[in-house]
């Protein structure tokens, strides 16, 4: 990065409608704590969470600002996916796999709700509408269909079902879908309030927690571990990196950022939709997510529209990304040709090479959890608990997450072509109906 760190917060609908920060003691150097974690997001803060309800200290060292990242510019999905699917995890992995992964993201979803209620955090809105998947051609809607009977048979979920194109028509007030998935479990909730609030109850349980302390190098002594910042040195008998797809911020999370492909996803939010007209626009209050491989995503934050979707390439926002949602949420809803976009933010998905996340250890000293693959805000929020047990010496099993390792990704210095490749590849596919 050119650009070193604490960065400035980025302007998105969040940060205009966020609550107030609880503001942080300044870091100074010299303390001593049972556990250092990089990175002040859901993982970094539900890490500090357990550890304190298992007696042992903690600090937590934010590079720029608590929900400066991902954390914090998210769509607000709370989903308890991954991009494989259960049906997929049984046939590679096994049906027991399958099943602790299923099991996992409902309680991670679940745990959102606890995290909310604990914390107070009243200003996250946490809307436990579900989600709804939205089939853009029979291929996917087929694809659903086997989904729900395999959920349905296997696993005994019966959350979810299958709507019809006057039933999507109905609740998204689009006719640019054959038909859905509606998935009870999960919602929606305000991201930046979420990780605000979890962070103040922290800060009032006396976790420390620093803002603007980049962690530059770390290095072992005999005691444990040494944290390097512009403000000084913290030591530590463990350190947590939770730095997600910001993990080459700085040289002290090199050991895993080779294994993430940051990909930038794009969201843009209408002015208040105040006219009677709009109200049938996504009714439920639900997140709405194409069947497409290039996916976009949609839900209402208020009486605003947002939209959203992968494919804002490069460091940096992208004009043509906006113009290419805003043209595709037109497309969907005609009713919003003529309303005005009032926010426009972009971040970072952290991608990994088999789209799961990851749990484990580099070494006797270091732990990471990294690779939300874009569905980060429930289990992110959740992972806590599992960091925390491996710091004091456990192995929880969390399925393909504890089970498989976190691979380097190859040919790493060209990763950005390569990802424009597979990208236009997609595209391509979604545009000719595969």
């Amino acid at each position: 990065m050119t650009t070193q760190p604490p960065l400035p917060d980025i302007q998105s609908l969040w940060q205009e409608t966020a609550a107030s920060r609880p503001a942080f003691d300044e870091m100074s150097s010299g303390h001593r704590f049972d556990v250092a974690i990089i990175g002040g997001g859901y993982t970094g803060l539900s890490t500090a969470r357990y550890l304190a309800r298992r007696g042992l200290s903690a600090v937590v060292l934010e590079a720029s600002r608590i929900g400066w990242g991902a954390s914090g510019r998210n769509g607000g999905v709370v989903s308890g996916k991954f991009r494989l699917s259960f049906s997929d995890i049984a046939a590679r992995y096994g049906l027991d796999t399958a099943r602790r992964m299923h099991d996992l993201g409902i309680e991670s979803i679940d745990h959102v709700g606890e995290l909310v209620e604990d914390y107070g955090i009243a200003s996250a809105g946490f809307h436990p509408t579900g989600s709804l998947r939205c089939a853009h051609n029979q291929v996917s809607l087929d694809g659903l269909k086997k989904e729900v009977a395999w959920l349905h048979g296997t696993l005994g979920d019966r959350a979810c079902s299958i709507l019809s194109p006057e039933e999507m028509e109905a609740e998204t007030g689009s006719r640019d879908f054959v038909g859905g998935m509606l998935n009870t479990h999960g919602g929606v909730i305000h991201p930046l309030n979420f990780v605000l609030g979890i962070a103040a109850g922290l800060k009032a349980a006396g976790i420390a927690i620093h803002e603007k302390a980049p962690v530059t190098a770390i290095r072992r002594d005999r005691n444990g571990v040494v944290l390097e910042t512009p403000h000084g040195a913290v030591s530590a008998g463990q350190v947590v990196i939770a730095t997600n797809s910001y993990s080459d911020l700085t040289p002290a999370t090199s050991a895993v950022r080779k294994s993430i492909i940051p990909f930038r996803s794009a969201m843009i939010a209408t002015e208040p939709l105040t006219d009677s007209a709009y109200a049938s626009l996504l009714s439920q209050d639900r997140s709405y997510t194409e069947t497409r491989r290039m996916m976009r995503w949609f839900r209402r934050a208020g009486d605003r529209v947002i939209y959203g979707g992968r494919g804002a390439f490069g460091k940096t926002d992208s004009e043509g990304a906006f113009a290419a949602l805003h043209k595709a949420m037109v497309r969907q809803f005609p009713e919003l040709a003529a309303v005005s976009v009032t926010h426009r933010w972009s971040g970072l998905v952290a991608m990994t090479m088999d789209s799961i996340p990851h749990l484990g250890r580099l070494d006797d000293r270091v732990v990471y959890a990294v690779g939300y693959n874009g569905t980060g805000v429930a289990m992110a929020s959740n992972m806590g608990r599992y960091v925390a047990a491996m710091v004091a010496g456990e192995s929880p099993d969390l399925g393909l997450l504890t089970r498989t390792p976190l691979k380097p990704v190859p040919l790493y210095p060209i990763r950005e072509p390569v990802v424009r490749l597979v990208a236009g590849w997609y595209q391509f596919l979604d545009a000719i109906g595969r």
